[in-house]
């Protein structure tokens, strides 16, 4: 259960608390009164705990030990990194990948080399917070255009004139879990001849003939979208970020990021082990159709049930609820039923927008959902807010 702690900003129902875990990344979970069933997580494959993912890791640091020993740029950077970045590089159709200890340190990096007081980056009003983070730490003008409205983007794109463009989108929005308009931001971008980033860190892994992305599903290759960011942390499973694309972009990044040059290379273990889960990702389909089988099953009873989900394809299904107040207890609720499902909300998401953010993995079952479907059918009704 969630601790309970006394302080004033607590009737805002918008103060966090941190959920200690004691077991690994999975669905099911020990509780003081039982075992809960986790709709938590981004682990979206189930590669987070998977024993040839584990071993690689342990194999890993047998042989490099536990840190890398330095940055990228001094003494960090190891043959097991290399060798990640090539195979990223030709999974996602890119000439050159380049790793980095998270998404938001890749996010910061992109926009600090390539946007400057000159620039105006031009944004979805969804995009993740180290997006809009590093827009404002860049000094390039920020414009925003309408959640998915690529008519508004390309509105704003030809408006700017000789000012240098920046378009960024995600490929699968985090909160709402709906696909960014890619082919038609591509289009935009191309014609207003700006640089196109789309960060796909919730669709790598699980969209595109071998899961490389909301991109390759879209067949979206590096001339239409030049940089791609990605996450390893969600269906891959293991820990940080990469980013990809033509040579010249890609060594701009060494040459130029600071947040690269001065950070720390990721542990060559964890390298070694998001190698095993890449090829897990590639080598077993068999994940990504059991996840598509679950999602179209919890939206096609959830549908029948009037529950007031947000259109998404992906695992992300967030459950529109409106208040605060409402979101956390239900998700209280659920809690005491066995289940766990985050309250998202504000600033997360904009006010009045709170949701239960319900994530699906390829380790749940069909009865794990049928189970969290009946919980929330009798913590119901759950009526469209107005």
């Amino acid at each position: 259960m969630l601790a309970d702690t006394a302080t004033p900003d607590r009737a805002t129902d918008l103060v966090r608390v941190r959920r200690i875990r004691e077991t690994p990344a999975g669905v099911y979970r020990p509780t003081s009164s039982g075992q809960a069933i986790a709709f938590d997580s981004n682990d979206y494959l189930g590669l987070a705990a998977y024993p040839p993912v584990q071993e690689a890791w342990c194999r890993g640091g047998r042989y490099w030990g536990v840190g890398s020993g330095g940055s990228h740029l001094l003494s960090g950077h190891t043959r097991a990194h290399e060798r990640l970045e090539e195979a990223l590089a030709a999974w996602t159709g890119r000439e050159r990948a380049l790793l980095f200890p998270s998404g938001y340190a890749a996010n910061l990096t992109i926009l600090q080399v390539f946007c400057g007081k000159r620039h105006v980056v031009v944004q979805d009003r969804l995009n993740h917070a180290s997006l809009w983070d590093a827009t404002r730490l860049s000094g390039a003008r920020l414009k925003r255009y309408a959640h998915g409205c690529v008519e508004e983007a390309r509105r704003i794109l030809d408006a700017l004139g000789d000012a240098p463009g920046f378009l960024v989108s995600e490929g699968v929005f985090s909160m709402d879990g709906d696909w960014g308009p890619l082919p038609g931001l591509a289009d935009a971008a191309r014609r207003a001849r700006a640089l196109f980033l789309v960060d796909d860190a919730h669709g790598i892994g699980i969209w595109g003939p071998e899961g490389q992305g909301t991109c390759a599903h879209h067949a979206l290759g590096e001339a239409a979208v030049p940089l791609l960011m990605a996450t390893l942390g969600k269906a891959l499973g293991t820990y940080g970020a990469f980013v990809a694309g033509p040579v010249p972009l890609i060594e701009q990044l060494i040459q130029k990021g600071r947040p690269y040059r001065y950070t720390t290379a990721l542990p060559p273990a964890l390298a070694e082990a998001t190698l095993i889960a890449l090829e897990c990702v590639i080598r077993e389909p068999e994940r990504r159709s059991r996840l598509f089988e679950l999602i179209d099953y919890f939206k096609r009873c959830a549908a029948e049930l009037g529950l007031p989900l947000l259109p998404s394809p992906s695992p992300i299904q967030p459950l529109w609820l409106g208040s605060a107040r409402r979101a956390l207890e239900l998700s209280q609720a659920l809690e005491t039923r066995g289940f766990i499902v985050p309250a998202i909300r504000p600033p997360t998401v904009p006010r009045g927008h709170a949701r239960l953010r319900v994530s699906l993995s390829a380790s749940h079952t069909r009865g794990d959902v049928d189970r969290l479907l009946q919980a929330l059918a009798d913590l119901g009704p759950h009526p469209v807010p107005t």
